[in-house]
C-alpha cells in the first residue's frame, strides 16, 4: 500500500488531518495511518479515500500521477483564463472527460472554469447556469469553498453582459461580501492560485462598478488589486487592472500625463505577462484617443488653405 500517495493527495487538496477525518474517525487514527502505517478498518479507509476522490485500490496502483495530471491540466487552463486566452482554455477543457475527475475540489474547479469561460465568450446561458448550479446545489451546497463565489462571479458577469443589472448586482454583492470576509483573514496562508482567483473577483467587480459610473469604488478596488499583486508577487492580473485604471482615468478626464503613464504601465505589464489581448486593446484605445487630434489638424489645414486662396 502506497501511503505516500494518500498523504500527497490530502496535501494537494489542502485538507488538514482534522478536516479529512471529521465524521469518519479520530484525527489520531488518521495520524497513525499516515505516520506509522497503522491501517484503519477497511470501511474507514474507504470513506477517507472517497472524500478525496480516490479508492483504496488507488493506493495499490500508480494513480497519484493520474490525479496530479488532471489537477495540473486544470491549473494550466486557469492560467489561460487569467491571460484571456479563452479559446485555448476551452480546447484544453475539451480534452478532460467529466468522468475522469473524481475529487470534489477538481470537479468544482472544472465546472467553474467551463462555466466562466463560456460566460466570457458569450456562450449559451443554459449551459453556463448548469455548470454553476452543479457547484451551488451539489458540489458545495454549504457554500464553504471559493468555487461557490467564483460561480457567483460568473453569474454576475453573465447577467451584466445581458443587461440585467439588478441580477448582476445581486451576485456581485455576494462576491463583495466574500472579499470583505477575506480581508478579515489576512493572517491565513494561501497559495498563489488563491490570490489570482481573488484578483479576478476584484477586477470584474471593479469593471462592473465603472460601468455603473461608480468610479470611486472601481478605483478603490483597482488599488487594492494592484497592492495584492505586489504583496503576493502575482502579476497575471496587473495588465487588466492597469488597463481598467487607464479607461477610468480617460473617462474622468484626468491629466494627459497621468493617462500616458497608466498606458505605459499597462503595456509593460502586458508584455511581461504575455497578455496579447491587452496589448491589442491598448493599441485600439490609443488610436481612438489620437483620432480627434488628427481630425482637428485636418480641419486647421483646410482652414489655412482656404485663407491662402
Amino acid at each position: 500500500m502506497d501511503i505516500n500517495c494518500f498523504v500527497k493527495r490530502r496535501k494537494a487538496l489542502k485538507l488538514s488531518q482534522c478536516k479529512l477525518s471529521s465524521g469518519i474517525c479520530t484525527q489520531a487514527t488518521l495520524s497513525k495511518f499516515e505516520s506509522n502505517g497503522h491501517v484503519p478498518s477497511l470501511s474507514i479507509l474507504n470513506r477517507l479515500c472517497a472524500r478525496m476522490g480516490m479508492t483504496v485500490d488507488d493506493l495499490y496502483q500508480n494513480q497519484c500521477e493520474i490525479v496530479d495530471s488532471i489537477s495540473t491540466r486544470l491549473d494550466r487552463i486557469e492560467k489561460h483564463l487569467m491571460t484571456e486566452n479563452y479559446q485555448q482554455a476551452l480546447r484544453d477543457l475539451g480534452t478532460i472527460g467529466e468522468d475522469q475527475i473524481e475529487s470534489l475540489p477538481a470537479k468544482s474547479q472544472f465546472y467553474y472554469l467551463r462555466g466562466l469561460i463560456n460566460t466570457l465568450i458569450n456562450g449559451k446561458s443554459a449551459d453556463i447556469n448548469f455548470d454553476f448550479s452543479l457547484i451551488f446545489n451539489e458540489l458545495d451546497a454549504s457554500q464553504k469553498t471559493i468555487f461557490t463565489y467564483l460561480a457567483f462571479l460568473g453569474s454576475g458577469i453573465m447577467y451584466h453582459r445581458q443587461g440585467e443589472i439588478k441580477r448582476a448586482a445581486f451576485y456581485f454583492d455576494k462576491v463583495n461580501h466574500y472579499l470583505s470576509e477575506c480581508e478579515k483573514q489576512i493572517d491565513q496562508m494561501h497559495d498563489g492560485q488563491y490570490y489570482l482567483r481573488v484578483l479576478m473577483m476584484i477586477y470584474y467587480i471593479a469593471e462592473f462598478n465603472a460601468s455603473q459610473g461608480d468610479f470611486r469604488a472601481s478605483n478603490r478596488l483597482i488599488d487594492k488589486g494592484v497592492a495584492m499583486c505586489s504583496e503576493q508577487h502575482v502579476t497575471y492580473y496587473l495588465p487588466r487592472l492597469k488597463f481598467l485604471a487607464t479607461q477610468n482615468a480617460i473617462t474622468l478626464r484626468r491629466p494627459t500625463e497621468e493617462v500616458q503613464s497608466l498606458m505605459s504601465e499597462t503595456l509593460a505589464f502586458a508584455k511581461i505577462n504575455q497578455n496579447q489581448v491587452i496589448e491589442v486593446k491598448l493599441a485600439a484605445l490609443k488610436r481612438r484617443l489620437e483620432q480627434p487630434r488628427h481630425t482637428q489638424v485636418k480641419v486647421q489645414m483646410k482652414r489655412q488653405l482656404r485663407s491662402e486662396y
